[in-house]
């Protein structure tokens, strides 16, 4: 029997491996065009907020004392005694230290002696003024000799007046080997210990810094400070002309209990950075705040009316500019150049850039970009609790 095939079998073959091959086909282009289809990122976003809000500006500042104090000893000598440890509080007038006083004890002595001689010729001197008065009278001497006689006893007034003046120096130095504070604050632990020499004017044995109040230094832009001027408006108050309160955030983000208010402003911007070096005093009854601090100084000012906000970690920065994304037409990504204003709690006001009615996206920044289709999910403010994203 024979196995040879007919045409028309070898035919249908041909014709089923034909179809098969343009199914798989078909399909492999099918899959393909599915996968060039972008699919919707699951995103989340919140309405833009419109809202009266007052323009708070922060700025990093340091604390520092508003008094800082050299402590130096005004006469030489030994230190014999010392009456307080590093770093304790120290009050105006309390003694600190002790220099000893040997040598101006004896230093008194002989300014007393001398002063005693000096009141002694004086009163002799006067003795004979009065008998050349009367000698003059009876014309017993000449007029010269009386009139040497008066020059003596100016010469003699003036060598009291001249040891007078040497008893209260030595008494003065006497005082001044116990070395007291001139404020009240805190003295550093650098102190001298006893056995040190002191030399006068030059010797510095501590420094003591006030503790109540305090200042918080800080610097401003060029921008900041005229915003700054501009809501404070003419209510200044204080000699500084400088009115509006100011906060304190701390370290640990607790706000300070005593607001404070600004007190100097330096003559002009630096050339180098181009701000405006600003101090403000706070009350410091607690003595929380200690030099060497930072705090951020919060300043609020004026409503302003209808701010739109926008949740800090909406902010994306780069290369210095800001950008927000919102969920423009057709659900889809769109990326915009805002201009911010000042922030408050966890928002941020937007200038320009941005419409009442836009939807802005929070979270899933990193996961779209311009154009990306996305699927919204809507937050509300309450939700926000996280910084900005940068």
């Amino acid at each position: 029997m024979s196995t040879k095939k007919t045409p028309s079998v070898s035919k249908l073959l041909l014709v089923t491996m034909t179809i098969a091959s343009f199914a798989l086909f078909a399909t492999g282009c099918g899959s393909k065009q599915t996968a060039q289809t972008p699919q919707a990122t699951p995103v989340k976003a919140m309405q833009v907020i419109t809202k009266d809000t007052p323009v708070i500006q922060e700025f990093v500042g340091e604390v520092i004392a508003k008094q800082e104090i050299e402590l130096k000893a005004q006469v030489s000598g030994q230190l014999v005694a010392k009456m307080v440890d590093g770093g304790a509080t120290v009050h105006q007038g309390q003694p600190l230290f002790k220099i000893d006083t040997r040598a101006y004890q004896t230093n008194l002595l002989n300014a007393q002696a001398n002063l005693a001689n000096a009141i002694a010729a004086l009163s002799d001197t006067r003795l004979d003024v009065e008998r050349y008065k009367m000698l003059i009278a009876q014309e017993a001497i000449s007029r010269q000799q009386l009139d040497q006689i008066l020059t003596k006893e100016k010469q003699n007034i003036a060598a009291v007046q001249a040891n007078e003046a040497l008893v209260r120096k030595a008494q003065d130095d006497i005082a001044d080997t116990t070395v007291v504070s001139p404020i009240n604050g805190r003295i550093d632990i650098k102190d001298l210990s006893i056995g040190n020499y002191a030399q006068a004017g030059t010797t510095v044995l501590a420094n003591i810094s006030s503790l109540d109040p305090v200042h918080v230094k800080f610097s401003m832009s060029e921008t900041n400070y005229l915003q700054y001027v501009s809501q404070m408006g003419s209510n200044a108050t204080n000699a500084s002309g400088y009115s509006l309160p100011l906060n304190l955030t701390l370290s640990d983000g607790s706000t300070y209990p005593f607001q404070g208010q600004v007190v100097q402003v330096d003559k002009g911007l630096s050339g180098t950075t181009g701000t405006l070096t600003v101090k403000a005093e706070f009350p410091n009854p607690q003595n929380m705040l200690v030099p060497g601090m930072f705090a951020r100084v919060v300043v609020v000012g004026q409503i302003k009316t209808g701010a739109l906000l926008v949740p800090q970690r909406a902010i994306q920065e780069i290369l210095g500019k800001s950008f927000i994304t919102v969920v423009g037409e057709g659900e889809k990504a769109e990326v915009r150049a805002v201009k911010l204003g000042t922030k408050s709690g966890g928002f941020q006001i937007v200038e320009e850039g941005l419409n009442a009615s836009d939807r802005v996206v929070v979270e899933g920044l990193t996961k779209i970009k311009q154009g990306s289709p996305v699927q919204v999910t809507m937050m509300q403010p309450d939700e926000i609790t996280a910084p900005a994203a940068k």
